[in-house]
């Protein structure tokens, strides 16, 4: 017996009452004091739950208490820890430079966000028991918005570990989220403390209000979403604005009256129509319930049979006489449960109902991911409520009810997804429509959302029909199922991944907005067309970018706060050009909160303005030493440790080359064959696999006189010099690994796979991400990289190491310190929604990334370079930037311009990269093809630039 309400005749209950499910939630008011024998335990209650300065009454302290106590006894049956008190030694913080995420809600529902927050940002997720652990103050520089301060909460940390805090100072909040809906009593004052925040509110009041009015819902889902939603009659006096004018939705009538009297007329011929249409399918019943946020958490009385026409209309008459504007009585199927064939002979027992709870979150780009799916089961005619069913898992349940092929479960679980997502998107889209007095703050939204289904049989096929958003209740019930994991047992464990992880990972990239709005940096080189997108970024996040660039007419200098003109390309003069920046930078009385550079010839000279202007960097030194690429191998091959293993493992021998004499003595000390670089080199130009002697010979002589001068080839590091290297070839794949290091610790790491190259060149034909090694590789990998930039002294940054895989481990090719060029910083974000620009930005700033602990990629992408000498009739017709654009904006491709067209006519040995197009899969196999027919079909394919085999790696 499914409905949104499920009552059955045996649970008639008058009008207002509270309904067992929809409770008003934490501080709901005029609920007097907490249960009197609630949760006894053993845990201690002597704790400071006083907070200095915001004394609370004797109800306010026994809800607080009573919370206290409810953690406690859910950490008890996760088998987790005690909460210690910390209280009487205050923590001390930075205010404004640290992430802190603060929930105000009631423990039980939100354990699973909490406990995950604790893993991903240690000691920064916080949970109030009580409003009065909270403070607004007012914003400088931002009329009508606050702050938040924390005054006291308990932390979470890895492990389950779980302290009482004071703050002094009071941390300021960079997420807030607040677990209650308008509410009488209390629950006003916890919901004034979300509104019109500073920091981003994954809900408010005002939303919260949208969402519990089930008719306005259950428009949205039907009509935006494509939702299906049960058949639904709905009574409303003056409609609220949000449908007012709105179409038709699939199965909702929607009947606007004059006035609350002298309607019975009307509302008879309306039941009696809905009653016999074909809109209610197979319905035996139908539910009648109020709709608006006033009547959330209250009956509507009980079910009728379909059959009862006359008593339907004279209920919904004597309900019209409760409607204030804007709600409405409804008259709804209540969805039987599907009838699924059982193999064999049906077990013995009652029909069964299921119900499927869905938690759905937003996710960078705000695309809605579904985290999990929870089901109950129980008696089909019987109320199938919250909290009054055992949480399980959507194969367990299918297979109590007849369905256990695991094909057959797949399409159900795709169909919840679809379904949930939608709904969400169809909710974010409202908001977006929304003003910021509409949604109760300019940084409120819906950050998660719980979606209730029935499972029902329509046309043959198993469809879910949403009955209600129950977002608070659908995360406890994903919460509970986690914890049957969580609790000590005999047998082998079960790692469930949690459902609030990719909400704790927006709350982290929220927070990363919040910290960095409105910061003064100094960018040092502009670059090319392939970094149009750091300018679009700073326009999103709210950052005041100030550039120092040579080209007095680059593009970007209309696109920030300060142009400042200077000539940043003879780098022998580095420090003495850090000493005249900051001279100019003081004159125009910048006050910057950090400088950073993405620009490879820049990287040097940043480091030492850096160090001029007092701001954080890693130091002059590191940068030289990994910016010169013999010096980085030779270096490391002196670092034998402890600890091991130590960097020495994964240095390659080499020779630096400065005259024909060098490469002599460099063929005697280097075993051939061997590679061929610029020591300074960028992009892969001038790289050569050189055989013998009179290769190294001759490609050295063709360097020194193709390449003299920055002139000759603009970016690719000639200002500081043409000297080259010769080091060993190593066999193996190539790798990419993007790295976050701040402190010296390592906070994120991304590995990516390269294609075979066209030899004797070096220039990067395919790519794929995430990577296809084993694990114990891939984690070879990151260790190899981490070591090797410690190795070199670079210990805060975002750092790009290129690594070969050989069978004896990794061996290192180069570190570029700085984000990775090309499509990196593109595929990271797409994949794993972490922005290595940001990241970069924050540890300018000296303010630690909020990342993820354990990104998890979306999918695959797998992508193959175009290149000019190869491809300049297809990028002149079917492969057009234009045509490319197009396919890109359709989400087909991915496309990736790295310089333009005319910067690309360099052909031969020294020839760039001009674009990368990929596509994304679920797998690799899948995007690999997927690519691979669209390179067919638009060109880039042929005989002289097989695609397919630099796809080859991948498989």
């Amino acid at each position: 017996m499914l409905s949104s309400d499920l009552l059955g005749p045996q649970w008639n209950c008058p009008l207002g009452s509270k309904d067992l499910e929809d409770k008003e939630g934490l501080w709901g008011g005029g609920s007097g004091l907490p249960p009197p024998d609630y949760l006894s335990g053993s845990w201690r209650l002597d704790v400071g739950l006083d907070c200095e300065g915001s004394p609370e009454g004797a109800e306010a302290r026994a809800w607080t208490t009573y919370y206290y106590s409810l953690l406690q006894s859910c950490l008890r049956q996760a088998g987790l820890p005690e909460t210690q008190d910390r209280s009487q030694v205050p923590r001390t913080g930075c205010p404004g430079a640290e992430v802190t995420l603060c929930i105000l809600g009631s423990p039980s529902t939100f354990l699973s966000v909490l406990l995950e927050g604790g893993v991903q940002s240690p000691g920064n997720m916080l949970l109030c028991l009580s409003p009065a652990w909270l403070t607004k103050v007012p914003a400088p520089g931002r009329p009508g918005e606050a702050a938040l301060l924390v005054s006291k909460a308990v932390s979470f940390h890895p492990g389950g570990l779980t302290f009482l805090d004071d703050f002094v100072p009071r941390r300021q909040a960079t997420y807030f989220l607040v677990g209650l809906g308008p509410g009488p009593g209390q629950g006003r004052e916890a919901a004034e403390l979300a509104r019109d925040l500073t920091c981003p509110t994954g809900g408010s009041a005002e939303l919260a209000r949208l969402l519990e009015d089930r008719l306005l819902t259950r428009h949205l889902l039907a009509q935006k979403g494509g939702v299906a939603v049960p058949a639904t009659l709905a009574f409303t006096y003056k409609p609220p604005t949000l449908l007012q004018g709105g179409d038709a939705s699939p199965g909702l009538r929607l009947v606007e009256l004059s006035g609350k009297e002298g309607q019975e007329a009307l509302v008879k011929e309306e039941v009696g129509a809905f009653l016999h249409s074909e809109a209610l399918g197979d319905a035996l019943q139908v539910a009648i319930k109020l709709s608006s946020w006033r009547w959330r958490g209250r009956q509507a009385l009980r079910l009728f049979p379909r059959t009862e026409v006359g008593t339907v209309a004279d209920t919904v008459v004597a309900l019209l006489e409760k409607l204030e504007e804007e709600e409405s009585v409804l008259v709804e199927a209540v969805c039987p449960p599907a009838r699924l064939p059982f193999p064999g002979n049906a077990p013995p027992g009652p029909e069964l109902a299921m119900r499927i709870c869905a938690v759905v979150c937003r996710t960078q780009g705000d695309r809605p991911l579904l985290s999990k799916v929870v089901c109950a089961v129980g008696r089909g005619d019987r109320p199938l409520r919250h909290q009054n069913s055992l949480p399980r898992t959507l194969e367990v349940v299918l297979a109590q009810c007849g369905l256990g092929e695991a094909a057959q479960v797949a399409v159900v679980r795709q169909s919840v997804k679809a379904a949930s997502e939608a709904a969400l998107a169809a909710v974010l889209a409202l908001e977006a429509g929304l003003s910021a007095e509409q949604r109760g703050g300019r940084l409120a939204c819906t950050d998660f959302l719980g979606v209730d289904f029935a499972l029902t049989v329509a046309g043959g096929a198993l469809i879910p029909v949403a009955l209600e958003l129950n977002s608070g209740l659908c995360l406890e019930a994903c919460g509970a199922l986690e914890g049957l994991w969580a609790a000590p047992r005999s047998g082998t464990a079960t790692k469930e991944a949690a459902a609030a992880t990719p909400l704790v990972e927006t709350m982290l990239r929220s927070s990363a907005r919040c910290l960095m709005e409105g910061k003064q940096l100094l960018v040092i080189g502009a670059g090319g067309v392939g970094k149009k997108f750091v300018w679009e970024a700073a326009r999103d996040y709210g950052l005041k970018l100030h550039l120092v660039e040579s080209d007095p007419n680059h593009f970007a200098s209309q696109l920030v706060q300060t142009f400042i003109h200077f000539d940043v390309t003879e780098h022998r003069k580095d420090e003495e050009n850090a000493r005249l920046l900051a001279e100019l930078v003081r004159a125009r009385g910048l006050q910057l909160d950090g400088c950073f550079s993405y620009w490879d010839d820049c990287l040097v000279l940043t480091a030492l303005l850096c160090q001029e202007l007092g701001l954080p960097c890693s130091p002059p030194d590191a940068m030289r030493l990994a910016k010169q690429k013999s010096r980085t191998q030779l270096h490391l091959l002196c670092c034998h440790g402890p600890p091991w293993p130590a960097p020495s493992l994964h240095a390659v021998p080499c020779c630096p080359l400065e005259s024909e004499a060098d490469v002599e003595r460099a063929v005697c000390r280097v075993p051939l064959p061997g590679v061929m670089k610029l020591e300074f080199g960028a992009g892969a130009v001038g790289v050569r696999l050189v055989e013998d002697a009179l290769q190294c010979h001759q490609h050295f002589s063709q360097i020194a006189h193709d390449l003299q001068g920055e002139a000759d080839h603009p970016g690719i590091g000639l200002g500081w010099g043409n000297s080259m290297l010769l080091m060993e070839f190593i066999e193996g794949t190539e790798h990419d690994v993007d790295l976050v290091l701040f402190g010296g610790r390592l906070l994120a790491a991304f590995v990516s796979d390269n294609g075979p190259t066209r030899l004797p060149g070096f220039t990067e034909t395919a790519a794929c991400m995430p990577t296809g090694l084993a694990p114990e590789q891939e984690a070879q990998l990151v260790q190899a990289a981490f070591r090797c930039c410690l190795g070199c002294g670079l210990l805060d940054g975002v750092f790009n190491v290129e690594l070969k895989m050989t069978r004896a481990g990794p061996r290192l090719i180069e570190i570029n310190p700085r984000m990775g060029g090309f499509y990196l910083r593109d595929w990271i974000l797409e994949l794993y929604g972490v922005d290595l620009l940001l990241a970069a930005a924050m540890v300018a700033c000296g303010l630690r990334p909020a990342l993820p602990a354990h990104p998890r990629a979306s999918g695959h992408m797998v992508g193959v370079t175009g290149l000019v000498s190869q491809h300049l009739q297809v990028l002149s017709s079917t492969a057009s930037q234009e045509a490319l654009r197009a396919l890109h904006d359709q989400g087909l491709l991915r496309f990736n311009q790295f310089i333009s067209l005319e910067e690309a006519q360099v052909t031969g040995e020294y020839e760039e990269p001009y674009c990368s197009v990929a596509c994304a899969g679920p797998s690799p196999a899948e995007a690999r093809l997927r690519l691979l027919g669209l390179c067919q079909g638009l060109g880039i394919d042929g005989p002289h630039y097989p695609v397919a085999h630099f796809l080859s790696h991948f498989k």
